[in-house]
């Protein structure tokens, strides 16, 4: 049974340790922004701070003894505001023809864009390398266990959902499209735009040309990353093309990586999600896999216990869930609590 909770204050060297294989602006490999990321998630999953401003980080930990942390992701309740908003380039495709000449050519296009209402974001999602090939797939524990929070407080987030993927990008960390673009309209290079972005988005609007790029008018190793899933993200477009995410032909300006949306109340994962009342399982009750968590009813409670879920086998009768009484210890619940049950294995 493995264990996704809440990020802790004593998680922070586990959580260093996973940010290397990610280095994000979401999840740098820095322990004093890394510090600040977790008092974040823990005021917002206290409901402590504005919904907007708020960031829930969840980790998976070793089952076995210790709360060696595996792999983590992220929930950004709100990504773009008048204050500071989601930056993009729309992807558009241009005909031109020459009736003189008999010739016709379709030009891809950049527009910079801007996105003030906001979006909910869900990011940051890495997993050790030891523990890829675990039978337990537990990638898809770290990408699932955000919908079934979402579903759970469903009020606290906007009504479509993002995802930006990684693109392909050079071995020492750098982005073809920026050293094409980006670096030549700020002066900047990718990591300092990147990090700089995180804080203010100033710059980019007094910066970047308000007109279209032409991106025919790119190297064609450049025009080759744009939109592109860089091969170290292949797998968590499959799952969000499952979820019911889909290319919406927007990339990040940066790096030139795609943009994957959804209607949140449409995605599958927060579909599938039911609430439930627990009898504890016989010996021979059949198992289906579970995500579970504990479901109080509150949408935003002040004083609420720590989140926590388990992936368990569950069998799902007549809206009650029987779970192993190994579970119902490590959730600290009793037969008759209340719980929100996500199916792993539920169709797309």
């Amino acid at each position: 049974m493995f264990l996704i909770r809440e990020v802790a204050a004593g998680d922070l060297e586990g959580l260093f340790d996973v940010a290397a294989y990610l280095d994000s602006v979401n999840l740098p490999h820095d322990r004093a922004r890394l510090r600040e990321i977790i008092a974040l998630s823990e005021a917002s999953f206290a409901g402590q701070c504005d919904v907007a401003d708020r960031c829930f980080v969840f980790v998976l930990v070793d089952p076995g003894p210790g709360t060696r942390v595996l792999g983590t992701s992220m929930i950004f309740a709100q990504h773009g505001s008048r204050r500071s908003p989601h930056v993009f380039f729309d992807v558009l495709d241009e005909e031109r023809y020459s009736q003189t000449l008999d010739i016709h050519f379709t030009h891809r296009i950049l527009r910079i864009g801007y996105n003030y209402k906001g979006l909910t974001e869900i990011g940051g999602l890495v997993l050790h390398p030891d523990w890829r090939s675990h039978p337990g797939q537990l990638g898809k524990l770290l990408f699932h266990v955000r919908f079934l929070y979402i579903a759970l407080h469903r009020a606290l987030f906007c009504d479509d959902v993002l995802s930006e993927l990684m693109p392909p990008l050079e071995r020492d960390g750098t982005s073809l499209l920026w050293e094409a673009l980006g670096r030549k309209f700020t002066g900047l290079s990718y990591q300092e735009a990147d990090r700089l972005s995180h804080e203010n988005k100033e710059f980019i609007r007094a910066l970047f040309p308000e007109g279209p790029i032409y991106a025919t008018l790119l190297p064609a190793a450049v025009q080759a990353v744009i939109g592109e899933v860089g091969p170290q993200t292949k797998g968590v477009e499959k799952m969000l093309r499952r979820a019911g995410f889909r290319y919406n032909h927007r990339i990040d300006p940066f790096d030139g990586g795609p943009h994957f949306q959804a209607r949140l109340d449409e995605v599958a994962p927060v579909r599938a999600t039911r609430r439930m009342e627990v009898v504890v399982a016989g010996s021979d009750a059949p198992a289906a896999r579970v995500l579970i968590t504990p479901d109080d009813g509150a949408v935003d409670p002040p004083r609420r216990r720590p989140f926590r879920a388990a992936a368990v086998g569950a069998d799902l009768t007549d809206g009650r869930v029987a779970l192993p009484a190994a579970a119902l210890a490590a959730l600290g619940m009793d037969a008759g609590s209340r719980v929100a049950v996500l199916p792993l294995d539920a169709p797309a």
